[in-house]
This record gives structure tokens, sequence and C-alpha cells, in this order.
């Protein structure tokens, strides 16, 4: 008897249809939100072992949900979709080196590109960034020619998980990260989540922007600040939005 991989039988439920749909939708809202132009971004969701990713190279308007790519995690096999994004292999390290994570972007929204581009971390200068990164937003390092010229994307989401674990002890309360000369990544437990931390990483970034063409000798705000703000959101003595029903 010929029996299939159990992921396959899986792919096939009704969970799986409706998380590609999902995923198609995120994708689309990451230009809707103005953080992807072309084909410069991508969004992914975890389902079970599997990872679902937008194709490579592909216009959206012109895929179903059908072409959605699954990946299973472990191996980095296709089980169904077109080509997977070129971006999948710093997904997959990402996944696989902190498995709370749900969801993950890749985008080139231009001011988080810029800091980016200077290979600037961006320092906490008010509450807004607080209420959603514990710390600054980390920029890597710069990649050596051994990573850019081996596998090169597999070899940035171990540069991306080297900055997280150097600066974050919950990769969940630093949400995202500048790759140097590159553009951003940012996650969540869910693709939601993980989209909703890409809007705001662009908006912060510009924040900071702005306040240091009209102060550039601005300072981080203290840690107390910092640290109130953002439990107030995030942990067991968050209080801010509305209890669990």
């Amino acid at each position: 008897m010929n029996i299939k991989p159990l992921i396959i039988a899986v792919e096939n439920t009704e969970i799986f249809k409706t998380m590609k749909i999902k995923v198609l939708e995120k994708n689309n809202e990451l230009i809707l939100l103005g953080l992807v132009i072309g084909t410069f971004g991508n969004a992914s969701a975890k389902e079970g072992s599997s990872m679902l990713i937008k194709p490579s190279g592909v216009d959206l308007s012109l895929i179903s949900k059908n072409d959605i790519s699954v990946v299973e995690i472990n191996s980095g096999k296709l089980v169904s979709g077109k080509k997977p994004s070129s971006d999948t292999p710093t997904h997959l390290e990402l996944y696989r080196s902190f498995p709370q994570l749900g969801g993950i972007t890749h985008t080139h929204s231009p001011y988080a590109t810029a800091w980016a581009q200077a290979g600037n971390s961006i320092p906490c200068l008010g509450t807004t960034h607080a209420d959603y990164w514990r710390g600054e937003i980390p920029v890597t390092r710069p990649m050596t020619e051994k990573e850019i010229y081996g596998d090169y994307e597999k070899e940035t989401g171990k540069v991306i998980v080297e900055t997280i674990k150097k600066v974050c002890v919950e990769p969940l309360e630093c949400p995202g990260v500048l790759v140097n000369s590159h553009g951003s990544f940012t996650w969540g437990k869910t693709i939601e989540e993980a989209v909703k931390n890409a809007e705001m990483l662009e908006y912060i970034a510009k924040l900071s922007w702005l306040t240091n063409q009209l102060n550039p000798s601005t300072p981080a705000i203290p840690p107390s600040l910092h640290s109130r703000h953002f439990t107030r959101k995030h942990g067991p003595q968050s209080y801010y939005g509305q209890e669990d029903s």
C-alpha cells in the first residue's frame, strides 16, 4: 500500500485551506499598508509542522490560495503550491530557532529600510516605540563575504537569530529587526501580529527619523518610562485593552 506522508493529509484539511486564504490576504495587506511595492516583501504563517508563504516573484493579484507555497519546516521541502519565496530559508531559520513564532514578515518599507541601509539601530525616543519593543529596534551586523556567497538567505536568518539572542530574552518582546543594508523582518505569535508589527516598525522608524531632524541629540527615554509603557501592554502585569471573555 502506498501511504502518503501525514503532512500531505494535514495540508488538505479545512484549517490548511483557511490558512492559505489568510496568508494570501496578509501578503496583500502589506501592499495596502504601503509596506511592500512590487515583489519586495512577503509574509508567512506556521501551521503545525509546516510554513505557508507567498510564491517567489509573483504578482499577488494573479494568484489564488492554491498557489500559496506550503513548506515543511524541518526539512525545507515543498509540500504543495508554487516555488516558494526566495526568502523561505530565512523564515525557516527563524521558525526553527524560535518555536513560539507563528508568523513572520519581510519588507523593504521606506523608513525602516533607510535605517537598515544606514546600519543604525532605532533607539527608543518615545512611548510609541516603548509600547511595542522592550528595547531598541536592533540592526544586525554586516554579513561576511563567506555568508553572502554561501547559503545567503539561510545565513541571513542565522544573523537575525544571533542578533535577537544578544538583545532579547524573549523574541516576542523584540518583535522585529533591521537587517543591515537590506530591510526589516518582524514576527509575532500569529501572522496578524507579524503584519501589525511590520506596520508599527515602519511608523516608529518614521517618527524616529523626524525626531532626529528636529533634534539630532534627542536622548532615549528613561528605562523606567520605557518599561512602564511596555509592561502595561505585555506580560502578566498588562492592563491595556479589554479582558478576554
